[in-house]
């Protein structure tokens, strides 16, 4: 196969895939429904392979139309970066960012790259604190968009990733058969920290706590080194860290979400691109991300 992909059949093919329907994409990107179902058809003579399997009255992606859509999305955001450095390498500006460090290793370098890119005279302030003292901080007007993990009880937020909450232990060590169990937790504000304690109560685990800490790092540490166990988010695994089920006698704990801040106090266009750029690197909710992830 050689040749060139059509930008707009691709942009088309995300649209279907995000909105779940022909129908919806027609709307999104202001096509006919019957201009939308050509450009799929050309572009599924331009790969080679159906993408689309009717399934009753609903479409759904084949396997080659899922192989597809990680690529097509990776062109668009690329276009539209593209597109954006160009057009807006004006911006500038000074931008406060804060974050948990559980997050901060995992996610920021997609997000500083990526917005670096597109705004390069854009400046980014990243402040590393608490869930509970970032909330705090958006509140008094020290920051202006913030990653947080999504406590109701401290407000609302714009929920932009779900994530299991898992149990960890070292691969080299057998620390989660000891009696009575050593864990490494946050602080006792720590929401994950409260998720685990009670999990062990339910089921009657002894339990004690050898490490607390903010710091994900030194948790982790404490994971990798055989003295605790530990709960992290599934985008914090680190290799060397094995995960512990209820076959190994850990109850399910439930998923966490991850939520986006933005200013209560004022707004401007620097910092609604960044909050940009963290929704679509962090978004797993969309129907083409849960697609992708199938």
């Amino acid at each position: 196969m050689s040749g060139i992909l059509d930008l707009d059949q691709l942009k088309t093919f995300v649209a279907i895939c995000e909105s779940g329907s022909f129908t919806k994409a027609a709307d999104v990107i202001h096509k006919t429904q019957s201009a939308v179902s050509m450009q799929i058809r050309r572009l599924e003579e331009r790969i080679g392979k159906p993408l689309f399997a009717r399934d009753g009255r609903q479409s759904r992606l084949t396997p080659d139309g899922e192989r597809l859509l990680a690529y097509a999305r990776r062109m668009v955001k690329l276009n539209d970066e593209t597109l954006a450095a160009f057009a807006e390498a004006e911006l500038t500006g000074r931008v406060r960012l804060g974050t948990p460090d559980d997050y901060a290793d995992r996610f920021l370098p997609e997000i500083l790259v990526r917005f670096a890119r597109s705004h390069p005279r854009a400046e980014v302030t990243v402040i590393c604190a608490p869930t509970t003292d970032l909330v705090t901080m958006m509140r008094e007007d020290e920051l202006d968009v913030a990653i947080i993990t999504h406590v109701r009880a401290l407000g609302p937020a714009e929920v932009v990733r779900r994530e299991p909450l898992l149990w960890v232990t070292s691969q080299r060590h057998a620390t989660h058969e000891a009696d009575p169990l050593p864990l490494a937790l946050g602080r006792p504000i720590c929401t994950w920290r409260r998720a685990a304690l009670e999990a062990l109560e339910t089921v009657g685990r002894r339990h004690r706590l050898v490490l607390v800490s903010w710091n994900a790092t030194a948790y982790g540490a404490a994971v990798l080194a055989g003295l605790a166990v530990s709960v992290v988010p599934e985008s914090a695994l680190r290799p060397g860290m094995r995960v512990l089920t209820e076959a190994d006698g850990f109850p399910r704990l439930a998923p966490i979400e991850i939520g986006l801040l933005r200013s209560w106090h004022h707004t401007s266009p620097v910092m609604d691109a960044l909050a940009g750029h963290i929704v679509q690197s962090l978004d797993n909710l969309s129907p083409a991300a849960m697609m992708a992830a199938e």
